[in-house]
């Protein structure tokens, strides 16, 4: 069982990549939806993280997901353009995730 990243920036990878969770960078809702499915097709991953700005790009796609996948949890994160708590969410995010108060 494994965490993957979809996100809109370099900053959001590079700071899950830190803490061992892989991911890739994408722009555009093509681009975005082409990472999902294959993120979801990897029998290795059990939970995504997608970057708030992409969830934005295809709400309807995510929300079918969320109530559909069996398998797979897939959860939205705040990124660098999210709140001033940003540090914090993902702190949280990360403890909750492995069990380790950063």
């Amino acid at each position: 069982m494994k965490f993957f990243l979809i996100s809109d920036n370099v900053d959001s990878l590079v700071g899950m990549r830190l803490i061992g969770i892989e991911g890739v960078v994408v722009k555009e809702k093509k681009e975005f939806l082409r990472a999902l499915e294959d993120a979801l097709e990897d029998e290795s991953i059990a939970i995504i993280l997608v970057t708030t700005k992409l969830v934005e790009l295809a709400p309807r796609v995510i929300s079918e997901l969320k109530l559909t996948q069996p398998r797979q949890l897939i959860v939205e994160i705040p990124d660098r353009h999210g709140g001033a708590e940003i540090g914090e969410a993902i702190d949280r995010y990360v403890s909750e995730a492995i069990g380790v108060k950063l």
